[in-house]
């Protein structure tokens, strides 16, 4: 990929000249971003359609249109809401032009980056076309709000999608309606926009013909070099993970060594970034025999892998590896969101077979019921995953650009909108930060596996239900009697704070629910040198709405790292002298973090 720079040329008045040629050159380089995009769809390597979710946007806005163009009454009444907003806003932008104080028809809200600079307020041109777009936008979701009849899923969607076209038709998102943007190619004689469609060419040609949107520079951020460097090896492996045993930095463990299990749709080392942020090398160093699970990257071959297929070469044959390495029986685990629920299920399966393999068991923004899952049941329903499984059949597997997608849509305007604007319009690349580039290193997910996971947890919500079936064993979550840590984040949009507080209720044993500050991933890698956020504790998880809970919370300042060692340490405090890592019984195969983290998709 080519360099980018980010140096601007001064411009001590317009050239225009300079203006001109730089438009040619951007117009070049757009050229050249069709071409990526065009060149597999000629040479056969990827072919348009109507994507699935198409079909779902018209059919859901077709039951809102039906309710408010089925009566005349209604319509006229829709139409004139809008036009007296538009009236309304001509009238107090005359009276400004005219010098008086006109307050507002609308404004943004205060937390709403995209409208920050002051030119926004200052300029009546800028003003104008911000309150008119408010003013639609709300106009918008007051159709979804107000159209009876609607059944909650088709509401939750038809507000998803009205979110994210008018997301998408922000005045901020172009050249000529966003000052910041104007300024900027103006001073420049459009040099930004130069950059801009040159970094557009180039992330449309990686992305084999789809634009896929840089959130960091991957310079300096590579996989063993700048990030998942704390020592270790990997010690056993099969066709669908490597298990991660890594080196001691203390004289005495603890006897019970701790098992992680992240997502298979992520990488491990959102947990391993650079040094000062990794969980596990704090994990190590606080006296733990960490080891952990690093999923493979899938391709076609691994299809048919299913979710009993996960739990048995996953966490099932982790426990059997760390028991030959280290002869002790008995684990710690750790399962962040979905391998969380993988975790769960897991635990459930060894109560019912009565097999005494875990100590304890602690769940990062995790969900065991989905009925309160958020955003993301967005995507569930019969139709949707029924379409989605035809896909996944023909190519085998879900390519991780897609759940990268879904979940990017779930705060578009953050990680999307804003990198539209500050990588093509502003030409600015975005910096080196190891936390987006995980985001953007995203993997596949066997169609079997994932089809089972949207059914039996999103769609039929059967763990929780105790009608879920792996390895033909029914699983009851109520036989889980280990402790449990049970991890929520406040601002999370994956795995909401109230469904992880009412999932606690479904396990057997003690459950400590603590509250996060932050989010679904910096309320969760939040090191305590840091000095950031918080987090609340409450003994009481019955039958409590999380208001409530939090009206009844104490609240801790900093990371739940250290919270979390100490409630460890309750359970379970016995040491040893410090393990080497491996045996004769399993020698190290690799330097860790393994190979199967390097595969990208």
């Amino acid at each position: 990929m080519a360099d980018v720079t980010t140096e601007t040329q001064s411009a001590t008045k317009f050239d225009p000249e300079a203006f001109s040629m730089n438009l040619a050159r951007a117009m070049q380089s757009s050229g050249q971003a069709l071409a990526a995009y065009l060149k597999p769809r000629e040479n056969g390597e990827a072919r348009d359609k109507p994507p699935n979710e198409l079909g779902e946007v018209i059919k859901t806005f077709s039951a809102v249109a039906e309710f408010w163009l089925s009566d005349e009454t209604r319509s006229a009444e829709l139409k004139s809401k809008l036009t007296k907003a538009y009236i309304d806003l001509w009238g107090s932008s005359m009276r400004r032009m005219a010098g008086e104080d006109a307050k507002p028809a609308i404004a943004p809200s205060p937390r709403d980056r995209r409208f920050s600079d002051p030119e926004w307020k200052s300029n009546q041109f800028f003003d104008f076309v911000l309150q008119l777009y408010l003013l639609t936008t709300q106009w918008a979701h007051d159709l979804v709000r107000n159209a009876e009849g609607l059944d909650p899923h088709t509401r939750k969607k038809a507000e998803f999608y009205v979110q994210q076209i008018t997301n998408a038709l922000s005045p901020s998102n172009f050249v000529l309606t966003n000052p910041e943007v104007l300024r900027a190619t103006l001073a420049s004689n459009g040099d930004n926009l130069v950059r801009g469609m040159k970094m557009l060419a180039e992330d449309v040609e990686a992305g084999h013909g789809t634009l896929r949107i840089r959130q960091s520079d991957p310079s300096n951020l590579v996989v063993g070099v700048n990030m998942a460097t704390t020592p270790g090896k990997v010690i056993f492996q099969n066709e669908l993970m490597q298990l991660i045993q890594y080196a001691p930095s203390t004289e005495c463990v603890l006897r019970t060594p701790l098992l992680i299990v992240p997502p298979w749709i992520n990488k491990f080392y959102i947990l391993d970034l650079k040094p000062e942020k990794s969980f596990i090398k704090w994990c190590v160093d606080q006296g733990l025999t960490v080891f952990v699970i690093s999923w493979v990257n899938p391709d076609k071959s691994l299809g048919a892998k299913t979710f009993e297929d996960y739990m048995k070469g996953g966490p099932l044959a982790a426990m059997d590896a760390i028991e030959r390495a280290t002869g002790e029986m008995k684990v710690h685990t750790m399962g962040y969101c979905v391998g969380g629920t993988l975790l769960a299920s897991t635990l459930a399966w060894l109560a019912e077979k009565r097999r005494v393999r875990v100590t304890s068991a602690t769940f990062l923004a995790a969900q065991v019921d989905f009925t309160r899952a958020g955003d993301l049941l967005v995507f569930v329903d019969e139709d949707q995953i029924s379409a989605l499984e035809r896909d996944m059949q023909a190519a085998g597997v879900l390519e991780g650009s897609k759940m990268a997608m879904a979940f990017n849509m779930l705060r578009s305007n953050d990680l999307i909108w804003s990198y539209v604007v500050s990588n093509y319009l502003k030409g600015q690349p975005p910096s080196a930060f190891d936390l987006l580039h995980w985001n953007s290193d995203a993997t596949r997910m066997p169609a079997a596996n994932h089809s089972y996971y949207l059914r039996n947890c999103y769609l039929e919500n059967r763990l929780s239900a105790g009608t879920m079936v792996l390895d033909n064993t029914l699983l009851d979550l109520s036989k889980v009697k280990v402790p449990i840590y049970n991890l929520a984040t406040r601002e999370d949009h994956i795995a909401p704070a109230d469904s992880v507080l009412y999932g606690s209720q479904f396990f057997g044993g003690p459950v400590k629910y603590v509250l996060s500050g932050s989010g679904h991933i910096a309320g969760v890698v939040n090191p305590p040198s840091s000095g950031k956020y918080q987090f609340w504790t409450n003994d009481n998880i019955k039958d409590v709405a999380l208001a409530d809970w939090i009206k009844g919370a104490q609240e801790h300042k900093g990371s739940w790292w250290p919270d979390w060692r100490q409630w460890l340490a309750s359970i379970d405090a016995e040491e040893m002298p410090a393990r080497a890592v491996g045996t004769a019984a399993l020698p190290p195969i690799e330097d860790a973090p393994g190979s199967y983290v390097r595969v990208r998709a």
